[in-house]
């Protein structure tokens, strides 16, 4: 389904309608790793019903645990053209592991997946080591006892770290090896398969 007709389809939901997140979408703007605005005029502030209900129990737990702190979702749905541009943009390169291949598709295209960080009780950015969409190692969950060790990240980053995954592991999420930001919902093989795909 194209993204312009979402608007009312029972399977999703808006972003806005999620109470205690904070949304600015990276691919509104330049501020992302391909540098201008992918989303243009297309509207991509949705998730699949299931995922914005995960994330309401995951801004639940952060309000018990971590109160002040809010979630800061980063990206959403993203429909499937934008996911072929992200991997055009890095075709050839060894950064292309970063994009899901769009033969295969990614679970954002689907409503299904969540970039996300955590705002402090000023409104701030926590410090989580690297940058949203900064393609390195340091930025890899599965590397983080390495970085900590090297010096890479401090204690206090992965700290940082670990509270928002708690919280997103607790609303239902999973996240990935390679991005401490990306957080699924549902297996991907299931989701692929079976759920809408926005295009």
């Amino acid at each position: 389904m194209r993204c312009e007709l979402i608007a009312g389809h029972p399977d999703f939901r808006r972003l806005n309608t999620i109470d205690g997140v904070t949304v600015d979408l990276r691919y509104i703007g330049a501020d992302n790793f391909v540098g201008r605005d992918l989303y243009g005029e297309l509207d991509c502030a949705w998730l699949h019903h299931e995922a914005a209900d995960a994330l309401q129990r995951a801004v639940r737990y952060l309000a018990q645990h971590a109160p002040g702190m809010r979630i800061l979702v980063l990206d959403a749905l993203r429909p499937h053209r934008v996911q072929e541009m992200l991997w055009q943009h890095l075709d050839g390169t060894r950064l292309q592991m970063y994009v899901a291949d769009p033969a295969r598709g990614s679970i954002h295209s689907f409503g299904m997946a969540v970039d996300a960080t955590l705002l402090d009780a000023a409104g701030q950015e926590l410090d989580m080591g690297s940058a949203f969409d900064e393609l390195v190692e340091k930025s890899h969950p599965a590397l983080e006892e390495r970085m900590l060790a090297e010096g890479q990240i401090s204690h206090a980053q992965q700290a940082n770290r670990n509270i928002l995954r708690a919280a997103m592991f607790h609303g239902g999420f999973r996240g990935i090896n390679s991005e401490w930001w990306h957080f699924n919902c549902g297996d991907p093989t299931l989701v692929r398969q079976t759920y809408l795909r926005i295009d």
